[in-house]
């Protein structure tokens, strides 16, 4: 037993400076070097872990990258990929055929739909992490519905406009999306005075059903040629995808992940409660702005470059989170490299399961993402949510 003089000891007594100060930038506080001792092996551990998980996340996602450029009507191997991409000698016979099948129709679409689905999958961990609820995805407060009426009228009216690179149709869909988000921001915060998890929450289901309702009224009064093509945008999918779209949303992706990751330790705060995370020094409302903020957008330009898709959002970051921990540190990249590939992979399988026909790709992602998020509900059982 330890004697009173011991646990009269200051933190720390007896433990190294360079341990302890280790220690407590992983946030933990030891009392003694054999409690540091053990705090560092479980996070050294988990860091090997993290760490582990993301190179085999990036293996996967580099071999879709690689499947999704190769396979189709005419195959490309990836040494003949990494010729073209290089521009060796050796490929200069295929820079024809081969050559404009790669860089003008397959990488950008393959890149477009990796984009798409990190952007969807970094959102959702946002939200998840915000709302404290394994439920959440980035179309929680209605991004989706209000992209689909942006889409839908700029198909019913004909719109014909142009900027950056984006049509009508993706560029009405991103104000759509935006906008609506804004509009449950300041619903929630008029009818509460400060905008909570819960009135958010509320806010957001209803101005979603609202708009869902106009949309249904929109296509149900469309000719039958421009019906079609609103059902089948709404059903998501990347053929018409181009290097300007990805020029677009490539960059909003990158400053939402490197945001993300900024926030990483108060996200992990805001998991314990916005009550305990004001006391550990966050400053919950303006964290809770820029979350918001931030999964908007990457939200908004995965609607307008891809359509509405669902599940990626809302399981990419339940897997991650088992395989490796809730540290959003390790969960932010570790879900983009996961939406990105398992984007990549339902595309793969929508463009060749019935060629020469597609299939959006919405529906191979609701077709798979479903049973396997029961599974994922399944393995956790027995496990609280973090």
């Amino acid at each position: 037993m330890r004697d009173y003089a011991e646990d009269r000891r200051p933190p720390g007594w007896g433990a190294p400076a360079s341990l302890l100060a280790e220690a407590r930038r992983e946030g933990a506080y030891p009392v003694h070097a054999r409690e540091a001792a053990v705090v560092l092996r479980a996070v050294r551990a988990r860091s090997r872990r993290e760490h582990a998980v993301l190179a085999v996340l990036a293996a996967v996602c580099v071999g879709a990258l690689l499947a999704g450029a190769g396979v189709g009507a005419v195959g490309i191997s990836p040494a003949r990929i990494g010729q073209i991409l290089l521009g060796l000698p050796a490929a200069a016979a295929a820079r024809g055929t081969d050559a404009v099948i790669l860089l003008q129709i397959r990488l950008p679409r393959v890149l477009v739909a990796g984009v798409t689905g990190a952007s969807l999958a970094v959102a959702g961990a946002l939200f998840q992490a915000l709302f404290r609820n394994p439920l959440a995805d980035p179309y929680i407060l209605g991004a989706s519905s209000g992209a689909s009426l942006g889409a839908v009228v700029a198909i019913a009216l004909a719109l014909d406009l142009h900027l950056f690179g984006w049509g009508a149709v993706p560029l009405l869909a991103f104000a759509g999306a935006l906008g609506t988000v804004w509009l449950v921001y300041r619903l929630a915060r008029a009818c509460t005075g400060r905008p909570s998890v819960l009135a958010l929450i509320l806010a957001g289901v209803a101005v979603g059903s609202f708009l869902s309702g106009l949309v249904s009224l929109i296509i149900y009064l469309l000719q039958d040629d421009r019906m079609h093509q609103a059902v089948f945008w709404m059903m998501g999918g990347f053929s018409g995808a181009t290097w300007d779209q990805l020029a677009m949303a490539a960059p909003y992706l990158v400053g939402g992940m490197a945001v993300a990751i900024w926030l990483a330790r108060d996200l992990d705060s805001l998991l314990l409660g916005e009550e305990t995370a004001q006391h550990l020094g966050v400053r919950v409302e303006w964290t809770r702005r820029l979350v918001l903020s931030v999964g908007a957008f990457l939200t908004a330009v995965a609607v307008a470059s891809g359509g509405v898709i669902g599940f990626v959002g809302l399981v990419v970051p339940h897997a991650v989170r088992m395989l490796g921990g809730p540290n959003h540190r390790y969960l932010v990249p570790a879900s983009a490299l996961g939406g990105a590939g398992l984007m990549i992979l339902a595309d793969l399988v929508a463009r060749s399961l019935l060629a020469p026909m597609e299939l959006p790709v919405g529906v191979v992602t609701a077709l798979t993402g479903a049973p396997f998020f029961l599974y994922l509900l399944q393995a956790r059982r027995s496990h609280r949510w973090m």
